[in-house]
């Protein structure tokens, strides 16, 4: 980790260098669309995939993907206010970082921490490229908010792990290389006390990846199979029976990239959701309402205070913290700020929210957000868990009671 001080002058010239980088490499973002949303439907096209990959790939050569990240591993070692210069001016810009976004915001971060030298050389600089796309594989049919009541099992064979189960929700499964696995090693302990983390070949042998029809007619999500997949031994991350520690900083890790934005992608700053309703009521004529411009003011503050909020994370996760409860606060309150937002953009539409025109794209864009906000809140935990998570563990109050806690997860009855 860097412990170099920039100084004004060096900000400002890292500033014209970023500010050139993105008017010569990226387009503006057209101020009344709909957000995130069409970004993530066009995800699932290998057009949109090709385009991610080289935008990813233009950014590593320029110097100027993982900038915090430590240089041994491809990042650039500069400090948290680079990114934070960063994220100025790439606000605005179209960014196709969609695909990346589970890779650099959760995979990523957990492979530093707990991946072997050999794992950490082999993979962190080629997801910083954009040439490796890497899953979250945890959620189950059966253990979905309880992550560690999961079932797929990790059998030791020799110097090779065979791996039986099945996995849901998994984002971008359909087109990731690799991804991140927790499995049962152990039932005869605990349920948190032998689970085990491992890297998968999402492309081996017994990988079955079936993607899953969402209400906005998207298919980001996916169930994934796994029938006898074996993998070596070299593909274990930090211990065997040990993984619940694995898998709770990489939970962290993804609140902190979806309350703080990007993950290493350089996003979440400004007031962008605001600046594009507030050119959607103009559009409208509803800007000069009283009641609109209230709520505005009310997007405007919750956005700039998450804004602030993921600096501060991010400066602490720099300095060599591990994530903490903020991630939580963050995660809450960005999924809630997104419930909002789409609420407000549906009362501006008014009927052309509900049926539009072929050409109307921005309706179109503002529909699809508001059906995939109740996804986002509940990614990377519900506002249920993440309120049950701060009042724990901000705010000291008891835990709810637990009956399977300490017993053997063989002798759990759902199990």
């Amino acid at each position: 980790m860097t412990t170099a001080i920039e100084t004004p002058a060096e900000l400002e010239e890292f500033r014209v260098k970023v500010r050139d980088w993105f008017s010569s490499n990226a387009q503006r973002e057209d101020a009344q669309a709909g957000g995130e949303a069409g970004e993530v439907e066009a995800g699932e096209t290998e057009d949109f995939l090709v385009v991610a990959r080289n935008f990813q790939n233009k950014l590593y050569d320029s110097g100027l993907s993982g900038l915090a990240w430590p240089k041994e591993y491809g990042g650039q070692s500069l400090t948290m206010n680079h990114q934070r210069v960063f994220n100025e001016e790439a606000s605005g810009y179209v960014m196709p970082s969609t695909p990346f976004m589970v890779t650099l915001g959760m995979c990523a971060p957990t492979i530093l921490q707990y991946g072997t030298e050999e794992q950490r050389k082999r993979h962190i600089g080629p997801m910083l490229r954009g040439d490796e796309i890497w899953c979250q594989l945890f959620s189950e049919p059966g253990a979905g908010s309880d992550v560690a009541g999961l079932t797929t099992k990790a059998v030791r064979d020799g110097d090779e792990w065979v791996i039986n189960g099945q996995k849901v929700w998994t984002s971008g499964a359909h087109y990731s290389n690799f991804g991140l696995i927790v499995t049962r090693t152990n039932p005869d302990v605990p349920k948190h006390k032998g689970i085990t983390m491992f890297i998968v070949d999402m492309k081996a042998p017994g990988v079955t990846v079936r993607p899953l029809r969402q209400m906005s007619g998207a298919s980001g999500f996916n169930e994934v199979f796994f029938d006898n997949v074996r993998l070596p031994a070299t593909a274990l991350v930090g211990e065997v029976d040990q993984g619940w520690t694995a898998a709770i900083g990489t939970l962290m890790n993804e609140r902190v990239s979806i309350g703080a934005g990007g993950g290493g992608l350089g996003r979440g700053t400004g007031t962008v959701q605001f600046d594009r309703l507030a050119e959607l009521a103009t559009h409208t004529g509803a800007i000069t309402d009283p009641v609109t411009r209230n709520e505005l003011a009310t997007i405007w503050v919750k956005e700039r205070t998450l804004a602030i909020l993921g600096d501060r994370m991010r400066a602490s996760l720099k300095s060599g913290n591990a994530p903490g409860p903020e991630g939580s606060i963050a995660k809450l309150a960005g999924s809630e700020l997104g419930s909002r937002v789409a609420d407000m953009a549906m009362d501006l539409l008014a009927e052309s929210g509900q049926a539009w025109t072929n050409d109307d794209e921005e309706s179109l864009r503002w529909a699809t957000n508001l059906l995939g906000s109740p996804g986002g809140a509940i990614a990377g935990g519900t506002p249920e868990i993440m309120r049950n998570i701060l009042g724990e563990r901000s705010l000291g109050l008891p835990k709810e009671p637990q009956l399977d806690r300490d017993m053997p997860f063989k002798e759990i009855r759902a199990n």
